[in-house]
């Protein structure tokens, strides 16, 4: 990241590792020479801080490593302390020196301290496929060292970019788009539609706990559960068959971009996908979302469900989606629906039902409920 931004992506990251890590023993977070350094007492759970760090958007890979006084002897110190504890047969030294007034440069460090691990471990050096790499990294006064990088969940830090509105059902689809759209630093708010009591509150208590699980990448959310059952059954009353489900979904669209004015959010985010269901095809997508005026963000448009199912495992909302419920849509399949949208004919047929006092209606009955990660803790009796 370069620019003007960059102090200021590098500050939320910063506060977005410190929240990722508020119940462990995190001392502080500090900027080094274009890497943020994370101090830790000498014991800490590093399984429960590795899950942490995994989370945090924006970080491309972490280290465990030691953090020493800029002299060769407590480089090689670290250096050593560092690879006693790995397993190799080959290694190499890759030393970067930021500082330029330290004595030693960088080739000369890597032979100095190769030499040492050589005759600590007997194992030989290899500059092109070694097994494990021990890195230094020289800067300000101070000197890194680390043996080992952990990919990171990459993309932007989480609040760095606007506000957007998910239409989150409690399916497969719909959670991995709204994840793809925090990974550039989207805050997300999540809407969630449901008929009950003509349906379970089972979606709702999949979508509870669908946005518990995201919540662990951007530390805070909030979740709305609009009622819409009296706005579908106005239109399964007055709408042909085949376009109720459209009809519907274009509803949906216009109380998430209501949503959206509440929250000051700029776009609203969907899990659709070209040709996956018949309500998905272009002319149906441009059909619903038309008249809407906020952009509608489609990450999976181009994926197909092999490729979000991946995903959806990746972040642990897979095995929650796949649970058996209703779903408001499922009121609204029809035998033969439609595939071929016109705009302007859903248009024609929403401008002859009573709906606006219905949508007026489900966003007054509205419950948010808020979600944060790391959980509170409990309170003590």
């Amino acid at each position: 990241m370069k620019g003007k931004n960059r102090s200021g992506f590098e500050n939320q990251l910063r506060r977005n590792i410190l929240r990722a890590l508020s119940d462990t023993t995190v001392g502080s977070v500090q900027r080094f020479f274009g890497r943020l350094v994370v101090f830790f007492p000498k014991e800490i759970d590093w399984t429960a801080v590795q899950a942490r760090l995994k989370t945090v958007f924006g970080v491309a890979n972490f280290s465990p490593a030691i953090f020493t006084e800029q002299n060769e002897e407590e480089i090689t110190a670290a250096a050593l302390s560092l690879m006693k504890e790995r397993k190799y047969d080959s290694f190499r030294v890759t030393t970067k020196r930021g500082q330029k007034e330290f004595p030693i440069n960088s080739q000369e460090m890597n032979i100095r301290v190769g030499s040492a691990v050589q005759k600590m471990s007997g194992a030989r050096v290899d500059l092109t496929n070694p097994e494990v790499t021990c890195y230094i990294e020289i800067f300000n006064k101070n000197a890194l060292v680390y043996a080992e990088k952990i990919p990171g969940a990459g993309g932007l830090p989480s609040g760095v970019s606007e506000k957007a509105v998910a239409l989150l059902s409690s399916g497969i689809d719909s959670p991995v788009a709204a994840w793809k759209m925090m990974k550039r630093g989207v805050r997300v708010v999540f809407a969630h539609f449901h008929s009950v009591p003509a349906t379970s509150e089972a979606s709702i208590r999949k979508t509870e706990r669908i946005v518990q699980e995201l919540t662990r990448y951007q530390f805070k959310s909030r979740l709305y559960l609009v009622p819409v059952l009296e706005i579908q059954n106005e239109i399964r009353v007055e709408a042909p068959e085949e376009l109720r489900l459209l009809l519907f979904r274009r509803i949906m669209m216009k109380l998430a971009e209501k949503l959206a004015g509440y929250e000051k959010a700029t776009a609203l985010i969907t899990g659709e996908s070209v040709g996956q269901v018949a309500s998905q095809t272009l002319s149906n997508i441009h059909a619903i979302s038309a008249g809407i005026e906020l952009p509608v963000l489609r990450p999976l448009v181009g994926d197909d469900k092999i490729e979000i199912i991946e995903v959806a495992q990746k972040i642990s909302t897979f095995d929650i989606s796949i649970e058996p419920h209703e779903d408001c849509c499922t009121l609204f399949v029809p035998e033969h629906p439609e595939t071929r949208a016109r705009a302007q004919k859903l248009r024609e047929i929403e401008a002859h039902l009573n709906l606006e006092p219905l949508i007026s209606e489900a966003i007054k009955k509205t419950v948010v409920k808020k979600f944060q990660h790391p959980l509170p803790a409990p309170v003590k009796k």
